[in-house]
């Protein structure tokens, strides 16, 4: 297909040479495996099957996975794909994988998968996120507990300091502890997970830094992680 005569004062590509153009995504396989589990089954003759994608990283059978944030580990027996045994599943792959000596009880949607010998991922106590509230009726102050999702993770967390508030364009701070922050507002908060939950910060991880807060059914504020403080491993 060549550029069209009918449409002399149009000097952009056309849409196959803007489509050919297009940079595929980076895919972060340099990183450590990040991979967070959508579902566990049990099945005949294989055992214990999580299954999910991978964020970061490369799963391959082999490995001694991690669990996050609960710390059990296990060796990967063998990774799967569209019912097909593969050598290794790479950032974006939709993968299950068997492990040994864990049953489906010991794993739950929300758990992330990681590499034990290479930075192994954990649950937070805590961590410092950047929020912008969206659509809350109200005001929102310290206290407030409503549910996050984070990747497959869906954990009620509470803002357990707002540190500042910001503008959302600038990133300037305009204000200082905050009472409360309302619709349109951005602000750094110290969220607390009530339950054990395994996040990262974004700028190391983007797909397990980014999250959105829900209540009331519907969603209230976006965020991302600044940073995290690691929960300390029960022996």
């Amino acid at each position: 297909i060549d550029k069209s005569a009918n449409m002399p004062w149009y000097n952009g590509p056309y849409l196959l040479e803007a489509l050919d153009n297009v940079n595929p995504p980076k895919r972060f396989t340099d990183k450590p495996l990040r991979l967070p589990i959508q579902d566990v089954y049990k099945i005949g003759g294989i055992g214990t099957v999580p299954v999910g994608r991978v964020e970061t990283g490369v799963i391959q059978p082999g490995m001694t996975a991690m669990f996050a944030p609960t710390g059990l580990t296990a060796e990967v027996k063998s990774v799967e794909m569209h019912h097909e045994s593969v050598a290794e599943a790479v950032p974006g792959d939709n993968a299950g994988f068997s492990v040994k000596n864990l049953s489906v009880k010991d794993l739950r949607r929300g758990y992330v998968a990681s590499d034990l010998d290479n930075d192994p991922a954990s649950g937070v106590e805590s961590f410092d996120a950047q929020v912008i509230m969206m659509n809350h009726p109200g005001q929102v102050s310290n206290g407030y507990c409503p549910v996050l999702d984070c990747h497959t993770a869906h954990v009620a967390c509470t803002f357990s300091h707002i540190k500042e508030k910001m503008d959302r364009r600038t990133g300037k701070v305009i204000e200082l502890e905050p009472e409360f922050v309302k619709n349109g507002d951005a602000c750094i908060v110290e969220l607390e997970p009530t339950k054990p939950l395994c996040v990262e910060s974004f700028t190391e991880f983007p797909p397990l830094g980014r999250f959105a807060i829900r209540d009331m059914r519907q969603t209230v504020a976006v965020g991302v992680i600044k940073s995290t403080v690691k929960a300390a491993q029960k022996p």
